[in-house]
């Protein structure tokens, strides 16, 4: 048996995984797989009512990140502020790489499908489609402002649509 190894997060760590957005961390257990013990981060992602376990030694190849630094926030609001960039493609291709850039778990990128899919109040309707990966993009940035700024999900939603009527 190894001596216990030093981790990079530790209980009660706000963490972010790509594929679900922040986490927090309820500790690391030790589980015996194929006869070799394999430590794992028990991660409760509470909006989806979900437990993830992530090897601690595959964590960051797996995208396992701290909650993003003040800078990279003010960059993402700073993205929101910015016009928006649609492609000239088909919606099914841009669909594919809203969704690669929400899943990537990366503020910016996440911040610009954001600003890509925002629709104002004179704007037209969008697709049901475009609607869902909207919410789902503002939805994956504001739970994770909220957790950086210690506020709730509603109130990190309102600081995003406010960066984002000072660009209109």
């Amino acid at each position: 048996m190894t001596a216990k190894s030093e981790h990079d997060f530790k209980t009660g760590d706000h963490v972010v995984y790509p594929a679900h957005g922040v986490g927090v961390v309820q500790g690391v257990e030790t589980t015996e797989i194929a006869g070799s013990a394999l430590e794992l981060y028990v991660i409760a992602f509470d909006h989806e009512k979900m437990t993830l376990r992530v090897p601690t030694r595959k964590a960051k190849g797996h995208g396992l990140r701290a909650l993003a630094a003040d800078t990279v926030v003010s960059q993402a609001l700073t993205t929101l502020k910015g016009r928006a960039r649609i492609k000239r493609t088909m919606w099914s291709r841009r669909a594919q790489e809203y969704e690669a850039k929400i899943n990537s778990g990366d503020l910016i990128s996440i911040a610009e499908v954001v600003r890509d899919l925002h629709r104002s109040e004179s704007q037209p309707e969008q697709s049901y489609s475009e609607r869902q990966l909207y919410e789902s993009a503002l939805d994956r940035m504001a739970r994770e402002v909220a957790a950086i700024e210690r506020i709730d999900r509603d109130a990190a939603v309102g600081l995003l649509h406010q960066s984002l009527r000072k660009a209109a």
